[in-house]
């Protein structure tokens, strides 16, 4: 990545550095701490499952699908330039989200405000880049890493707090005034532009994200049509065709928006994959676990997002202490025994029911936020470090887009399966006059109370009990077919990662010599 600075100022390092993490760190936190909100959201504005959903999934797709395109353009505009509109792009839409009623209006701002991140994300690491060199590049890099993890485990916890104090509406305008803050120091930031940029792959762009897009949107509507729907079908059959012709046309170019031959590269490709299980195994429990606690449980929004901690702590962690462990124990070990952890804690949640405490949770809680928070320490590292140094921005590039397709792809499909498995779960209950299809997706949304409402009150109780338990009985299933994912995918990620004999040679002469690569070292 080439960094030439354009303008006579020079940037503030360390205000640069405050301004990167604080900006990156809300990213995540806008996906999993919105996730607290949506059951408060969707019982206000009477709102369905799949326009709720999209409040989600609209600023996750766009985040993923435009995140190269506002590469390219930050390379050819300038990087402080892109960062700067996009946090007023985020701040505009975030802020708005909070002041409309119409949950549609609220999608689309979501999806809006998911390019803004996109921009910020590809901007800010290239004035990171630009701002710190050599041991000191890694360090900030280092804390660029951590306040992902932040942003990612903090998110549901403050929001639930934010969500039981002043209401949904007060997460939007906590995350628009904490960007609108981040405003403050744009003076300190160097503007910086790639001399060798050749353009925007408009084609390349269109087809990939027209590719994602189709296929979340089929993933969505599955449950509402029926799978073997010729419009579910149809948008399968687009998806594929898109993507197909994506790859064609970035084989074709001198300079792609994604270095697919890096994905032949097997420790490369399972780095990638990492991030794509643990997006089933962690990213999607973050999203669907606080709506379970509030509607089967019972739980208020804060104590939700406190539970919730007991998920997201060790991220918060561990981390460094994996920085240090993969001195003495190899990359490949390290991320196979998260999996396997992640694995055991999502099987050892199926102890979840509708009367499961805090004290019961707890531990296989804080069992899948141990491996995470060991994977979470090595990932963006072991990506950079597994291919050749020349390659190291592509390899980040396609790293960070696998994870972010990854996490929104999982999230749609997770959310999915749920309500298919929880219809196929209810025959029509006694007193509930609407269709089993709308009982399953409010029952999934959280709003098991408020449908209670609309059955005679003889009869509450026992609708109460059997609903809950069908969409227990169906996070069941999800968690185990979770855990086989995981448990299936640690075998495969360290046999990948297995290095070459000429590798082998290499890490044994240098052993002892070399910093442990940490969470974020991307440049």
């Amino acid at each position: 990545m080439s960094t030439a600075p354009t303008g006579a100022a020079r940037s503030r390092p360390l205000l640069t550095l405050i301004a990167v993490c604080v900006s990156c760190g809300l990213l995540p936190a806008s996906l999993t701490g919105t996730s607290v909100a949506l059951p408060d959201l969707g019982s206000d504005l009477d709102a369905s499952l799949v326009t709720v959903q999209w409040v989600v999934n609209a600023y996750n797709l766009t985040f993923a699908g435009v995140m190269l395109v506002a590469g390219s353009l930050a390379d050819l505009l300038g990087r402080r330039r892109m960062f700067t509109l996009g946090l007023v792009v985020f701040v505009l839409c975030t802020a708005g989200s909070a002041l409309v009623s119409e949950v549609v209006v609220i999608d689309v701002l979501r999806g809006a405000a998911g390019v803004g991140a996109a921009m910020v994300l590809t901007a800010a690491t290239a004035l990171l880049a630009q701002a710190y060199e050599g041991p000191a590049r890694a360090k900030a890099f280092g804390f660029l890493g951590s306040s992902f993890g932040l942003g990612l485990a903090l998110g549901p916890s403050l929001s639930g707090l934010l969500v039981g104090a002043w209401g949904w509406r007060s997460v939007f305008l906590a995350h628009a005034a904490v960007a609108a803050a981040v405003l403050l120091l744009r003076p300190a930031l160097a503007e910086s532009r790639d001399p060798g940029a050749a353009g925007v792959d408009y084609a390349g762009a269109t087809t990939f994200s027209g590719a994602l897009f189709a296929f979340t949107l089929a993933v969505v509507e599955g449950p509402q049509l029926g799978w073997a729907h010729p419009v579910v079908l149809m948008l399968v059959v687009l998806a594929v065709a898109l993507m197909a012709a994506f790859v064609r046309i970035e084989k074709r170019r001198a300079r792609p928006m994604l270095e697919l031959s890096l994905l032949r590269e097997p420790r490369f490709a399972a780095v990638s994959l990492m991030p794509v299980l643990l997006a089933f195994g962690f990213v999607c429990l973050l999203v669907f676990l606080p709506s379970y606690f509030i509607g089967v449980n019972g739980m208020s929004s804060s104590r939700a997002g406190l539970t919730m901690l007991l998920l997201s702590g060790p991220v918060l962690a561990l981390p460094v202490i994996s920085g240090l462990l993969a001195r003495r124990v190899s990359t490949s070990v390290l991320l196979g025994v998260s999996l396997l952890l992640v694995a055991g804690g999502a099987a050892w949640l199926t102890v979840l029911d509708q009367n499961s405490t805090t004290a019961v949770l707890a531990g296989p809680l804080l069992v899948i936020g141990t491996g995470v928070g060991i994977s979470f320490g090595l990932l963006d590292g072991a990506a950079i470090g597994s291919v050749d140094a020349s390659r190291a921005g592509m390899a980040a590039g396609l790293f960070n887009t696998m994870r972010l397709t990854g996490e929104t792809v999982a999230i749609a499909g997770m959310g999915s399966v749920l309500v298919s498995i929880t219809q196929s779960n209810l025959q029509h209950p006694d007193g509930w006059e609407g269709g089993v299809g709308e009982l399953a997706n409010r029952v999934v949304q959280g709003e098991i109370g408020a449908v209670a409402d609309q059955v005679p009150a003889g009869q509450r109780a026992d609708f109460t009990a059997f609903v809950s338990g069908a969409y227990t009985d169906a996070l069941h299933t999800v968690l185990w077919l979770l855990a086989a994912v995981c448990a299936l995918g640690a075998p495969l990620i360290m046999r990948m990662l297995r290095p070459a004999p000429a590798d082998k040679a290499a890490d044994t002469a240098d052993h002892g010599t070399r910093e442990p690569i940490t969470m974020g070292e991307t440049s």
